[in-house]
């Protein structure tokens, strides 16, 4: 990683500490223990009977080569992703930038270290290989007790190639942080992230995948949210190719919650695929899922597959999971799974919904019956779709971001409609 430069577009506050990466040989300090086959949550989700819930395993073996036929692939363009399939070593990283506050570490560590701090084993082909062939892994650590006031702002950028990456996030207990991760430029980026958020702490993660239009990005991210914690994901997709991310999050003591947002605007041609598993493996525990997307152009095609379960030993629970998509066009596709899998009758609510349209009538009536033309009213319509997602980011610079990348698609919307009329 290298430190960050003035010129990059979410890093607008004074530099603070520049630093560097050397690799390191000795162990690192309150390392988990070694989960070289898979931890113990991993390990419970194989007994379910679900087909939802592949085996976790860090053997490549155990994920051979879909054939789009397989009930996690089916939705996937498996000829547009292969190069993320492929099995074969990747020397180098993404270019990463960053500069951290007091509180706030980076080191390079070895693969082995990376997988004793992994929340779970890959679940799937990509993860398994970006875990096996990334040169390195990278962990990043937030001090206990720490209260980051400033973002944590940490550019990636594609340089063209294919590039894999093994990255640990670890929040130290009763710390305060919110880490924003932004993904740009080109090339084949395969991930394996695993972040731990220990007892009482509170993370605000935000990933924006912000690719040029080749890019193709697949991989698994796993939070594990300890007791009292609270943890918030946005997950905005709003550039790429082909864009395949698996987002899993477990509990490690009662009381934690997880609020998991999302946003994602496709274009024509472009399949972006958002996969949520939120297991309930713990008493008392909360989560909230809410994911929102747009689409327009001819083959545009967005896949969201959520999925909430409830173990037997999870009562006095309460989660809901959402997904709405906002069809512009013609020509796209939109495929919603929502999933509810509950194992004990003792919670405290529990609910899903899917709802994938046009634009309300009702809502264009009204503000036209007020004097606002037909192509500003659909532009506000969209904004509110939208800025109930964006304004829980809490990161002003990346908010205004969203607004204004929304804004540029409504734009090339308004050009769509226009050449076909």
């Amino acid at each position: 990683m290298r430190s960050a430069d003035a010129t990059h577009p979410l890093h607008s506050s004074p530099p603070k500490k520049d630093t560097r990466l050397s690799t390191i040989t000795e162990p690192v300090p309150n390392a988990a223990p070694d989960r070289s086959e898979a931890p113990n949550v991993a390990s419970a989700i194989e007994t379910v009977e679900s087909h939802l819930h592949p085996s976790p395993s860090w053997d490549i073996d155990d994920h051979p080569m879909p054939s789009g036929r397989e009930e996690i692939w089916r939705f996937t363009p498996i000829k547009r992703f292969k190069g993320l399939l492929a099995d074969q070593a990747s020397p180098d990283t993404l270019d990463w930038s960053t500069d951290l506050p007091e509180g706030v570490t980076l080191e390079r560590i070895t693969q082995e270290e990376a997988r004793g701090l992994s929340v779970e084993a890959p679940v799937d082909r990509v993860s398994a290989l970006a875990a096996k062939n990334a040169a390195e892994a990278f962990h990043l650590r937030v001090a206990a007790n720490a209260e980051i006031d400033e973002p944590i702002i940490i550019g990636a950028r594609g340089t063209g190639g294919d590039v894999s990456d093994h990255v640990i996030v670890t929040v130290g207990a009763n710390a305060h942080a919110t880490i924003v991760i932004h993904y740009t430029g080109s090339g084949s980026y395969a991930e394996k992230t695993d972040i731990i958020v220990n007892g009482g702490a509170r993370l605000n993660l935000v990933t924006l995948q912000d690719w040029a239009d080749d890019a193709i990005h697949g991989g698994q991210r796993s939070v594990r949210v300890g007791r009292d914690a609270h943890v918030k994901t946005i997950t905005a997709s709003m550039g790429g190719d082909v864009v395949r991310l698996q987002e899993n999050s477990h509990f490690e003591g009662p009381g934690g919650e997880v609020e998991a947002y999302g946003l994602y605007f496709v274009d024509a041609g472009q399949h972006i695929q958002h996969r949520l598993f939120v297991d309930h493996n713990e008493p008392r525990t909360r989560s909230n899922v809410d994911y929102r997307g747009a689409l327009q152009g001819q083959g545009a095609h967005s896949v969201w597959i959520g999925d909430i379960l409830i173990r037997k030993e999870a009562e006095g629970i309460d989660t809901y999971e959402s997904n709405k998509n906002l069809v512009l066009t013609d020509g796209c596709q939109a495929d919603s799974v929502p999933n509810l899998e509950i194992e004990t009758g003792e919670i405290a609510g529990a609910g899903h919904a899917s709802t994938t349209g046009r634009f309300d009538d009702l809502q264009l009536f009204y503000l036209r019956s007020r004097g606002i033309s037909e192509m500003e009213a659909r532009r506000l319509v969209v904004h509110g779709f939208f800025v109930d997602i964006i304004r829980r980011i809490g990161v002003p610079q990346v908010e205004d971001r969203l607004l204004q990348q929304v804004e540029r698609e409504l734009e090339l919307s308004a050009l769509i409609e226009g050449s076909g009329s």
